[in-house]
């Protein structure tokens, strides 16, 4: 079945490159455009691409230490029957483990040395069912965590700072007693049996653990004041939690990881969205580029739009035409950048370090960031919107010019003819 002439005749516009000077310089125009999309196209993919990985990349070290959901005392104190609380978390269909804690907040000393920390009291075999952290140091330096030992495990950062090894002492100050003489802060000397690295700077340089009942009597808490919970899919943690809210009673604070972290998770967010805006302008930019071709195409060939006029093609065919040589460039364009995109975007681990080979550069360096890899995730639902976008700006683009080729006369277009 033949096509309509308006696909021919744009299709054929498209591709003119021959025939003189001008018609060169115009089809040389429309590739910068194409060219302009393309590049604009796979820049926010390999850029939303690259955030996607960091953002995945700290959220899974973050999620190493911490648990997806939380259950706390209102409050403040301890739980009157933690096993209950946890056993009726539990009967939701997405929490897959739960496990005691004690929180509380100390300051160490050591020598002139001082570091404030967060003391996390917990059970061992319960904590390897709702973190990573615990998974892994289960066998390890956490069976040494036993009741009344007054062992301690400090992040590799935070002994770093403090200037600790495993096997020495360390003092901590905790809470305070009224004394005669005003507040007096409680000290109590731990055993460093261990450090941990979580990869996370925050957790790694602020965090120590300790047994549950220690953490009980160093707090004076008379047991554990929350939960920790682990579920099946960490994306459905706000949900999860709103339906546990209503399910564990007014009494109970339940606080998901996105909003135990809300600032860093709004931030990315944030981040995110300002620049895929930036960066949809560029794609903007250069598919408004397809104006200019088309308004010197539309008077390059103002005598062939006379000619099919009198041979009786309509206002709108003729706007059809030039809609469809617009739009084939956008659609080249974005088809190009988004596998430009892709392309870069799913070997970044091979690119950059042969880039940093090539420049003798390093993007990330281990002695400062965290991640020395350049990471990437790119994801359906960033991709389609892209190329959508950009269809639906290069479409745009082609209605004035088009509708400007309508508008031609055939008398005065073939007056000099």
């Amino acid at each position: 079945m033949a096509l309509p002439f308006e696909l021919q005749v744009g299709w054929r516009y498209t591709r003119a490159g021959r025939g003189g000077r001008r018609n060169r310089f115009i089809s040389f125009i429309s590739g910068v455009s194409i060219l302009g999309i393309a590049l604009g196209v796979a820049a926010l993919i390999i850029v939303l691409s690259v955030m996607n990985g960091f953002q995945k990349e700290v959220r899974d070290r973050m999620l190493n230490v911490i648990a997806h959901v939380e259950l706390l005392d209102y409050a403040g104190q301890a739980l009157p029957d933690w096993r209950a609380t946890a056993a009726k978390a539990r009967q939701h269909p997405e929490v897959v483990g739960a496990a005691p804690f004690v929180a509380g907040q100390s300051l160490f000393a050591r020598g002139d040395e001082y570091r404030g920390a967060i003391i996390r009291g917990i059970s061992p075999a319960e904590e390897a069912t709702v973190t990573g952290l615990g998974a892994q140091l289960k066998d390890g330096v956490f069976a040494q965590l036993t009741p009344g030992a007054w062992n301690i495990v400090l992040g590799v950062e935070l002994a770093r700072q403090l200037g600790v090894g495993v096997g020495e002492k360390i003092t901590l100050a905790a809470g305070g007693q009224m004394t005669p003489a005003g507040m007096v802060p409680r000290y109590k000397t731990f055993n460093v049996v261990g450090t941990f690295s979580a990869g996370h700077y925050e957790y790694d340089s602020g965090l120590a653990l300790i047994h549950l009942d220690d953490a009980a009597k160093l707090y004076r808490t008379g047991g554990p004041t929350g939960v920790q919970l682990k579920l099946k899919d960490v994306h459905e943690a706000r949900r999860v939690a709103a339906e546990l809210k209503s399910i564990m009673g007014p009494e109970i604070l339940v606080r998901d990881w996105t909003r135990a972290n809300a600032n860093w998770f709004d931030a990315v967010q944030i981040e995110k969205r300002l620049m895929s805006i930036i960066l949809t302008l560029i794609v903007a930019v250069a598919a408004f580029n397809l104006v200019s071709t088309l308004v010197m195409t539309v008077t390059d060939k103002q005598s062939d739009i006379a000619i099919l006029r009198t041979l009786g093609a309509s206002p709108r065919s003729i706007m059809g035409i030039f809609i469809v040589q617009g739009a084939v460039s956008g659609v080249i364009g974005t088809l190009s950048g988004v596998l430009l995109g892709l392309l870069v975007a799913f070997n970044v681990d091979v690119i950059v370090p042969f880039i940093e080979h090539v420049l003798n550069v390093s993007f990330l360096p281990g002695s400062i960031y965290v991640i020395s890899q350049m990471p990437s995730d790119p994801q359906r639902g960033d991709i389609v919107p892209i190329a959508l976008v950009s269809l639906a700006l290069s479409f745009l683009a082609t209605l004035y010019p088009s509708w400007r080729a309508s508008r031609v006369q055939p008398a005065e277009a073939l007056r000099y003819e």
